[in-house]
């Protein structure tokens, strides 16, 4: 059974200013989706499963999942706020998603097989496809469940025009993840990086860190897990504003307590994403460069 393609597309991209999902990027017009499902396609995926919001249905369907109707399956999942466990309700004037790993919760009951998670505004490269394609295609649980992530190099993922979101990974003597710490405002300095901290403290970085872009590979046995823990994490955090479900603090607390094994692989490509709109001109240039070295065509669809 092939793999499935999880694309976290439900965000507005607040500090970009629009729906960059929809954004062009490539010669012919191609989105930053486009490439991703592209690289999925060639490296054995067999469905793709959007995760977007009710309210940009339309649009997104028209301009993104439309052209890959005839090349891959097409599902789609969509991230509600309201979309709670039965007992809890959206506090009265939260306006910010439950997170990412909320956002998979929403694709339970589609996916009966072993499936990978991406960002639908990062540019991954194919080289972490295929990692994941390949690992997927044999992934079976075992007493533990077995997971597996692409990770990236941190001064390889950082924007020249403000912090960004990313997980710090620390690895085993296997090469397994022992710990992963979603930090919240990274950004360069140099060429390491530094973390600002909600109590106003900071940690420096070297960048030579391997930090995760939510390029993880799951087995379905993840959402038993995550209904459990999306539940204690609203009894603790279901009448803020503001806290999220991520999806690196599910993957920490299952390696910690026993219950996931996650196998790291690292890319060997370049990350670009658009965080900030200032961020585009660097990816164009970047996507433009390796259609003339042929790594993609000049019309992906």
């Amino acid at each position: 059974m092939k793999p499935t393609l999880v694309v976290l597309a439900a965000g507005m991209g607040s500090r970009y200013g629009g729906l960059k999902q929809l954004d062009q990027v490539g010669p012919s017009g191609e989105t930053i989706i486009d490439y991703s499902i592209y690289d999925a396609i060639r490296a054995g995926f067999g469905k793709v499963v959007f995760i977007i919001r009710r309210d940009i249905e339309e649009p997104f369907k028209k301009a993104v999942g439309s052209r890959y109707s005839e090349r891959i399956k097409v599902e789609y999942a969509f991230q509600q706020l309201d979309a709670l466990p039965e007992g809890f309700k959206v506090p009265e004037g939260r306006e910010k998603p439950w997170g990412t790993g909320h956002a998979v919760l929403m694709c339970r009951d589609i996916i009966r097989e072993p499936f990978a998670v991406i960002n639908g505004d990062d540019f991954y490269g194919r080289h972490g496809f295929k990692l994941l394609a390949d690992c997927l295609a044999s992934a079976v649980d075992g007493s533990k469940a077995a997971f597996s992530m692409c990770g990236f190099i941190l001064r390889n993922t950082l924007s020249d025009n403000g912090t960004v979101s990313r997980g710090m990974c620390e690895l085993d003597s296997a090469g397994n993840l022992s710990q992963v710490a979603e930090h919240l405002k990274v950004e360069r300095n140099g060429k390491a990086a530094i973390s600002h901290m909600p109590d106003g403290s900071s940690i420096a970085f070297t960048g030579d860190e391997i930090v995760s872009l939510n390029m993880w590979g799951f087995t379905p046995s993840l959402f038993k897990y995550m209904d459990k823990m999306f539940v204690e994490f609203l009894d603790k955090h279901g009448n803020e504003m503001k806290s999220e479900f991520f999806i690196p603090f599910v993957v920490d607390t299952l390696i910690k307590n026993g219950s996931a094994e996650v196998k790291v692989m690292t890319s060997e490509d370049s990350w670009f994403g658009i965080t900030y709109r200032e961020d585009k001109p660097k990816v164009v240039a970047s996507i433009k460069e390796l259609v003339t070295k042929g790594f993609y065509p000049e019309k992906l669809f």
